[in-house]
């Protein structure tokens, strides 16, 4: 196992394309790490600069105790697993599996037994001569993995791997993935732009945005506590519902904002940093709104909003109710229980934001402090 520390990383190309500007990250000993974000954010050219398929522009790398900026990609005792499968067609399962330790030069029984293990641990061992054209994509990403911890590396890099997954496979890849992390107890770094992957999978997150980390952390941290307008709009399924506002009043323990119908709605917050009539944004979970009733507390009965319902997805255990407040352009989505969820669309309703579940950022997009 080894800790990886990230010190002021940058990477610039020979034309002057600056896309990882100065990151600082300490990976711990055994974690499993998420980096997340967009397309083109700079995740995954990190990742190939801790691999050594990128060279470092600037600043340090450690894997362990040891600086590995120029150390050879071979001498960094990791085993990196890609989007591809990059599996030889010629080639059975075991023989995948086996390649890079007959090019050790590793003993026939030695070799044989490493292959064994990983197939046991990977749930394989019945596919080892089969060739690659007769494996579902499941599986080949079993033997893609497979083939690196045979290797017994200190860490593991994951590019995307399952992303040419079809959705069902993509759960159980997670699960097995889950497994793997808890029995080999080995760091492990993955990335991708799904941030179903990373909430489930990651002991923490960091996520990118523009060759910057804009926040790390454990996934409920995050998905609770969003620093900046990035991180609450890109973690969450829906996103959260961020709406402009105006702030009228600021006392010790909340903030009164003014919506694009007029609406003030109250917000559990330190405002201290804010100014009257500062243009700020409300941010509120789609699984917090609720449809208005009499049974609320002070702060949150006055806390409602008239919306007009424009369309609902019907998700089986729960619905989506899609609507649109008077002179705002984004929507506000409301998760609702099936049985709440008899709401069509044109019909007005009046929903109900719980004055400690929202969130409030200012003008420059970070995230004002909760109490």
């Amino acid at each position: 196992m080894s800790a990886v520390k990230l010190s002021n990383i940058c990477k610039e190309y020979a034309d002057g394309n600056k896309v990882i500007h100065g990151i600082d990250l300490a990976i711990h000993d055994g974690e499993f790490m998420v980096f997340v974000g967009p397309s083109g954010c700079g995740k995954s050219t990190l990742l190939r600069m801790i691999a050594g398929l990128e060279q470092i522009s600037s600043g340090q790398l450690y894997i362990g105790e040891q600086l590995a900026n120029d150390i050879a990609p071979a001498k960094r005792g990791l085993a990196m697993v890609f989007q591809s499968y990059a599996l030889y067609p010629h080639m059975s399962v075991y023989e995948n599996m086996a390649f890079s330790l007959k090019m050790a030069k590793l003993k026939s029984s030695e070799i044989e037994q490493a292959v064994q293990q990983a197939a046991t641990i990977l749930q394989i061992s019945h596919l080892l001569q089969r060739k690659p054209k007769d494996l579902s994509g499941g599986q080949r990403q079993r033997v893609a993995i497979g083939r690196a911890i045979v290797r017994k590396p200190q860490l593991f890099l994951f590019d995307e791997p399952l992303s040419n997954l079809d959705a069902s496979l993509r759960v159980q890849m997670r699960i097995e993935l889950s497994r793997l992390h808890q029995e080999l107890k080995t760091t492990m770094i993955y990335v991708t732009h799904d941030q179903v992957e990373a909430m489930t999978l990651g002991q923490r997150i960091a996520v990118f945005n523009g060759g910057r980390i804009e926040q790390v952390g454990a996934p409920l941290a995050l998905y609770e506590a969003p620093a900046n307008l990035f991180v609450a709009g890109f973690l969450g399924a829906p996103k959260m519902n961020l709406l402009k506002a105006r702030v009228v009043q600021i006392r010790q323990q909340d903030v009164t904002v003014q919506l694009a119908d007029g609406s003030e709605l109250v917000v559990e917050i330190d405002g201290q940093s804010l100014a009257i009539a500062e243009q700020v944004t409300l941010g509120c979970r789609a699984e917090h709104l609720t449809l208005a009733s009499g049974n609320s507390d002070k702060n949150d009965a006055a806390n409602s909003l008239k919306l007009t319902v424009n369309f609902v997805e019907y998700l089986g255990d729960a619905a989506i109710v899609y609507a649109n407040l008077e002179n705002e352009p984004s929507v506000v989505a409301i998760k609702l229980p099936m049985e709440s969820a008899s709401v069509k669309a044109g019909a007005s309703i009046q929903v109900q934001l719980p004055a400690g579940r929202c969130h409030l950022f200012d003008a420059s997009g970070k995230a004002c402090p909760r109490l």
